[in-house]
């Protein structure tokens, strides 16, 4: 199942018309500024400041498809950022650091994974979602 570039709705495969907003399937829309919808929504994923600015400027703001990667790269960076702070903290227990360490770069070696999929996926054009980010990105984009 793909999903509807313009609204996100999800769509059989094969379709060409979304049923929900009536927009052609597949059409990588402009939405504005020069920029296709799959280079803002990849952009996004680059760093939290491109990501915070496509949901203040006005032209990305309005597109569903921007800022659900805006969010969920926002929401994506705080998760790994949470989970790093969280090793960190039990580091401080005598001995633990030596289970902490591995598993600091298991997670750093698992959200590159996962980042570099994301980008790919936006410049795609899709909206790839992360197990539970995704859906609180999805709610926060409308």
């Amino acid at each position: 199942m793909a999903f509807c570039n313009l609204c996100g709705t999800q769509v059989p495969d094969g379709v060409t018309v979304c049923a929900g907003c009536s927009g052609r399937v597949g059409a990588m829309p402009i939405a504005g500024g020069g920029l296709t919808d799959g280079v803002a929504g990849m952009l996004a994923y680059v760093t939290i400041i491109p990501a915070i600015i496509f949901l203040v400027v006005e032209p990305y703001s309005r597109t569903r498809f921007v800022r659900f990667h805006s969010f969920q790269s926002l929401f994506f960076t705080a998760a790994v950022a949470i989970i790093h702070i969280g090793l960190s903290m039990l580091a401080v227990i005598p001995l633990m650091i030596f289970l902490t360490m591995p598993l600091h770069v298991l997670v750093a070696v698992a959200s590159l994974i996962v980042w570099i999929v994301l980008l790919v996926k936006a410049s795609q054009g899709q909206m790839y979602k992360l197990p539970v980010i995704g859906d609180m990105a999805e709610k926060q984009a409308g």
